[in-house]
């Protein structure tokens, strides 16, 4: 067996599973579930429609790697609406690979991208990624054989990584940097200066930026949508996307998560060894999924609407909530999570469960001890996922759990 599989932690998950396994909940009071991040919003009908017509014609062909050209161009011309680019610099043919979801693509660019034979192995190639962080970014540098090397996100960095704090050697040794914008849990959302500035790094050191923006399109300011890295990135003269890599998804995007349809796109060099990788990995989008996701891309009314769903919930949910564990109401930039502080955060959540059954996740789960101590630790991600209606009944359960938990 791969020894290297020996390094891996549990999914946060299994650790909540573990941790609630000898948990017997309120049998009288309805399970709510706000821990994963796994969109319930109705699906866009068009989009169901499409995948009932293209399941017919798609069952007895094999789809290829490259995927089919139709939604190549819908996703460049995507990228360049949605990011302010001119017309005709997303080059459909190589610079756009649809994926199956983000989750496995961020996994396997890794595999395909990092050297681990140009240094001895007491000095393995780094890959940075913000701490709190998505584990598969962790998974994919341990197996890439890789060491990864945590940036904290706190209150103090505005939840961003200090970039400006990371040492020459680290850098040196630094072969992918993981940005994630707005972040997951923070919901912190990265300025086109702060990009510029890893833009300037990966110039300097040699290094891949891969950006992980499957939550772009989920944010609180309707005037204001986040930018991206190939945004900032030309912006800044960078008009091939050199080192720059991004990731893409309609799980959030259009609430359709069991589509598990995504893209990577970027700089074609990049791009056209990741596509030989995905060739021998056998892990070519489904056509069907594929003909679903072009009316998906082409559509941005849903997504409009998808967002003020999600507004009307923080706007509902966050006062309470704060009210109740005695914090300023803060609802995040981007991104459908609350990251609040509770103190002990398995004890509140192991608590909250048996007492409530909501359930939430710890953040000492989403992140790693560091030097500098653990940026999960005494919060916990809340997962604003659900129905309006089970959302406001969560926040009066967690209210009042933590009006008991005050008062004991």
């Amino acid at each position: 067996m791969n020894p290297l599989l020996e390094l891996l932690q549990p999914y946060p998950f299994e650790r909540l599973r573990t941790l609630l396994a000898a948990t017997t909940p309120p049998a009288h009071l309805r399970h709510i579930p706000l821990s994963i991040g796994e969109p319930k919003h109705a699906p866009p009908a068009f989009v169901a429609d499409a995948l009932v017509r293209a399941l017919g014609e798609s069952l007895g062909s094999y789809p290829v790697a490259l995927g089919l050209p139709a939604l190549r161009e819908a996703i460049a011309r995507w990228l360049e609406r949605r990011f302010a680019l001119p017309p005709g610099t997303i080059r459909a043919d190589d610079m756009v690979l649809p994926v199956n979801g983000t989750r496995e693509a961020l996994f396997s660019f890794v595999q395909a991208v990092i050297d681990a034979g140009t240094v001895a192995a007491r000095t393995r190639p780094l890959v940075l990624m913000p701490n709190p962080f998505y584990q598969i970014y962790e998974g994919a540098a341990l197996l890439a054989g890789a060491e990864p090397h945590f940036l904290n996100c706190t209150a103090d960095t505005g939840y961003l990584p200090d970039l400006d704090a990371v040492d020459e050697p680290t850098w040196a040794r630094c072969q992918v940097l993981f940005l994630c914008t707005p972040g997951n849990p923070t919901g912190a959302v990265m300025p086109v200066s702060y990009l510029r500035r890893a833009l300037e790094l990966s110039a300097r050191y040699g290094f891949i930026i891969a950006s992980d923006e499957c939550y772009s399109e989920l944010y609180h300011d309707e005037s204001a949508p986040p930018p991206g890295l190939l945004q900032a990135a030309f912006a800044a003269g960078n008009e091939t996307f050199e080192r720059c890599v991004v990731f893409h998804s309609l799980s959030k995007r259009s609430s359709v998560p069991g589509l598990r349809s995504g893209f990577v796109a970027g700089d074609a060099a990049c791009m056209t060894r990741y596509r030989l990788y995905r060739t021998y990995h056998g892990c070519a989008v489904p056509l069907h999924t594929q003909l679903a996701s072009i009316p998906a891309w082409n559509d941005e009314l849903h997504v409009v609407a998808n967002r003020q769903l999600y507004r009307e919930k923080f706007a509902r949910v966050t006062p309470v909530i704060a009210q109740a564990l005695q914090q300023e109401p803060a609802i995040p930039a981007g991104g459908f999570y609350l990251w609040l502080q509770v103190g002990d955060d398995e004890a509140f959540t192991r608590e909250l469960f048996a007492q409530q059954h909501v359930t939430v996740l710890p953040g000492t789960y989403l992140a790693r001890d560091t030097a500098r101590g653990n940026p999960g630790r005494g919060r916990v991600r809340i997962s604003l996922v659900a129905s309006a209606a089970d959302c406001d009944e969560a926040a009066r359960r967690i209210a009042g759990f933590a009006a008991a938990r005050a008062g004991s």
